[in-house]
């Protein structure tokens, strides 16, 4: 089955690549925000909606301007692929995805895309348009065989890293089939715990340094603004920042690979993580734990590979229902991590008893080709208790 996928590999620009890429990450940045200005204002003045088309008629004419003859210099491909972020992020807002689509800043990670007739790849040299020398890749993993180059991103991170993403459509070959299926209950203090038992403790790469980072962040307060020595203690807490969201991403990579890997099927609890980050109390501690993050790659994962991933509805009280008998508890506090049934009077941890909840009800509702999403969780819970024998108390 063909999939698109993404690979992405760090370069090493020279001071003249350098150059030419803040020039191009300007110049896109100019025009996507200019075109959403102008887009604004024919809907404020006139009522007027501007399409893709209409942006792209309105580049043509600011390149024949005195003032933005500049534009000319950099890849045309650039600043078209410019307007169709921005045509791609008002139609996310007119489908309530996102919000409304907002001004680029030059001090946030900065990022352009190339079309296929943008570049040129010849085995490992990749030479952008506009630029005379290849770009200095680290090659970390080869690209596959059968790859059909359909994009690159070329980006620039906070802490001036630059990478190279390149999009193609390749073949991915499923995994053999195994019997194992497996539910898994997120938290804070353990990061993930499994229906086996099993428990993924929690980092804390965040906590591990917030000493160095408010250190750090005191010598940047006493920078004149708009010094070198400002810019290099900006930089300094920017690689202190990205060492964090490295370390985090691998780490749930390594998780999530080993889980798809060894079960058929994953089953997880469904959680709204955007409206729990509304608790100021625990936000940061949820940020930190990057559940989202954990979910997205079991999903696509699960997709590559022939598995299957299945989330439950937010509602379903994983924790208060005992495992073994069905009865379930009208409170349960957060502080409560273990806890003896009053029906079977069996004894269970907390998140492994939320695990097995979740496996046991995915199971049902996953070969019984239901939706979690659509059922009731009164329903399928009740469901999913009587079609294992054990009485819904």
């Amino acid at each position: 089955m063909n999939f698109t996928k993404a690979f992405k590999y760090r370069f090493f620009p020279n001071q003249e690549q350098k150059l030419q890429l803040a020039h191009t990450f300007g110049c896109a940045r100019f025009v996507y925000n200019r075109m959403l200005e102008e887009r604004t204002k024919a809907w404020q003045q006139h009522h007027k909606s501007l399409n893709y088309h209409a942006t792209a008629t309105l580049l043509t004419q600011l390149k024949k301007q005195p003032e933005t003859v500049f534009l000319n210099e950099v890849s045309s491909v650039v600043l078209q692929q410019s307007l169709r972020n921005l045509d791609t992020a008002f139609r996310n807002f007119f489908a309530n995805r996102t919000d409304y689509p907002t001004f680029k800043s030059r001090k946030t990670a900065q990022s352009v895309r190339y079309a296929n007739n943008a570049f040129t790849l010849k085995g490992d040299q990749l030479t952008l348009a506009k630029q005379h020398h290849p770009l200095e890749i680290s090659w970390s993993r080869p690209l596959p065989e059968d790859a059909v180059i359909q994009s690159l991103t070329i980006s620039r991170d906070s802490a001036d890293r630059y990478f190279v993403s390149i999009l193609v459509e390749t073949q991915v070959k499923p995994l053999k089939k195994v019997k194992a299926t497996v539910g898994i209950d997120v938290g804070l203090k353990d990061l993930a715990t499994l229906s086996d038992g099993q428990k993924l403790p929690n980092p804390k790469f965040l906590q591990r340094k917030e000493r160095r980072l408010k250190i750090r962040q005191r010598r940047l307060s006493r920078k004149v603004k708009g010094s070198k020595n400002r810019d290099k203690a900006r930089l300094a807490i920017a690689r202190i920042h990205t060492k964090v969201a490295d370390t985090r991403r691998d780490y749930l990579h390594k998780f999530t690979t080993k889980t798809i890997s060894e079960n058929q099927a994953v089953f997880v609890e469904g959680l709204s993580v955007a409206n729990m980050l509304k608790n100021h109390k625990l936000a940061k501690a949820i940020s930190n734990a990057a559940w989202g993050e954990m979910f997205r790659q079991l999903e696509y994962k699960a997709q590559w590979n022939g598995r299957s991933y299945l989330a439950l509805d937010r509602y379903f009280p994983s924790s208060k229902r005992c495992s073994s008998c069905g009865h379930r508890l009208l409170e349960l506090p957060l502080s409560v991590r273990e806890w003896d049934c009053p029906v079977c009077l069996a004894h269970h941890d907390r998140d492994i008893n939320a695990a097995i909840n979740i496996k046991i009800a995915g199971q049902y509702l996953l070969y019984t080709e239901s939706d979690a999403r659509k059922s009731t969780p009164l329903r399928y819970e009740k469901q999913w208790f009587l079609s294992q024998g054990i009485p819904f108390l």
